[in-house]
């Protein structure tokens, strides 16, 4: 008896100190340690981020520079997004391989990388890389502010949490901008801001986007301006048919 009531005053509440998983920095380096290319893809979208700002406010940089190495931080954020998608041990010389590998929406934005690198600076094409770098880089941020402690900065917490809430419009705008530069592209091909292959080089990554099977919202923006393409020919085709009925009328009665 004397030794069971020895035992409870040792250790009167075995659970008190177990709050549950290391906050703080310590639980932010082992998160690094375990998670290197997810905290990586993060590390490229906020410098994609900021490179784009950098561009659009060249105080710090120039913005031409800028526009590149905002260009660079995608690729590099493409190239470890595919490496994640599709292992070195998987990588074959082969046709199906290829078309594996044109199938990875990070395959597409490798290309758009290598498309504009030889491109005269245009915010339009810095655009969809903002817009999806800000997306993803928002929801890991999410992670590593729950690593640091649930409590920790609120206000970038109700940020994140903003940008989340738009995620469907902000995926809308980035497959309107896609869309958008087809034109752009031909028209700096024809002035010489751009090289005569790249518009023919851009359609291929129009094909790709519009046939994605994990971002539909191309496709999707695609057949919404087609009804509204029509919408507004139907509303021409119905006013000049009026129009000539009126005239004819009068004609009758003149």
């Amino acid at each position: 008896m004397i030794s069971y009531f020895t035992t409870i005053m040792a250790d009167p509440n075995p659970q008190a100190g177990d709050t549950g998983p290391p906050k703080g920095i310590p639980a932010l380096k082992a998160h690094v340690i375990e998670n290197k290319i997810y905290v990586a893809l993060w590390g490229t979208r906020i410098l994609t981020i900021l490179f784009t700002f950098g561009y659009v406010i060249p105080i710090f940089t120039n913005s031409t520079s800028a526009f590149y190495k905002a260009l660079l931080a995608n690729a590099a954020t493409s190239a470890l997004r595919l490496h994640q998608r599709i292992p070195p041990s998987e990588i074959r010389f082969s046709q199906e391989f290829l078309n594996r590998f044109f199938l990875e929406d990070s395959a597409h934005y490798l290309f758009y990388s290598l498309i504009f690198m030889n491109v005269a600076p245009n915010l339009l094409i810095l655009t969809p890389i903002f817009l999806f770098a800000m997306l993803h880089a928002a929801s890991y941020s999410l992670t590593i502010l729950d690593t640091l402690g649930q409590n920790s900065m609120w206000v970038a917490r109700l940020l994140i949490s903003l940008v989340e809430l738009q995620s469907r419009n902000i995926l809308r705008a980035a497959a309107l901008a896609e869309i958008s530069l087809f034109p752009l592209v031909a028209i700096m091909a024809l002035f010489g801001y751009s090289g005569l292959l790249t518009p023919f080089m851009y359609y291929y990554f129009v094909l790709w986007r519009y046939a994605s099977r994990r971002n539909p919202y191309t496709r999707n923006t695609f057949r919404e301006l087609r009804a509204v393409a029509e919408r507004v020919a139907n509303k021409e085709r119905l006013k000049f048919r009026s129009e000539v009925n009126e005239d004819y009328i009068i004609h009758q009665y003149i």
